[in-house]
């Protein structure tokens, strides 16, 4: 009983050091589902269709363009700069949007 015990104690302790996993609940805690959705266009792009589009190697323009905001690519409602978003949890945002947002 005391290994079980010892042994939940490490697990949970490893689950709270790991680093935030992306998700729908971060993006909505960073604001972005407000504009977006996974898999259907609301103001801005569905996320799935952002993932075909680009590619790990575009993640650096997709910050810094969620970064300063833009407009002309996916139509002229432009997106508001998102300067708050913390870089770890842009970069992870990202990764999760290039991953088909699931």
């Amino acid at each position: 009983m005391k290994s079980v015990l010892i042994s939940a104690l490490v697990a949970a302790g490893v689950m709270a050091s790991a680093p935030a996993f992306a998700n729908k609940d971060l993006a909505t805690k960073s604001g972005c589902m407000a504009c977006h959705a996974a898999d259907k266009k609301l103001v801005g792009p569905a996320y799935q269709e952002v993932a075909k589009k680009y590619k790990a190697a575009d993640e650096a323009m997709l910050a810094d363009k969620v970064r300063k905001g833009g407009k002309g690519v996916w139509g002229q409602i432009p997106m508001p700069p998102n300067a708050a978003v913390k870089d770890e949890d842009l970069k992870t945002l990202i990764k999760w949007i290039l991953a088909g947002a699931k």
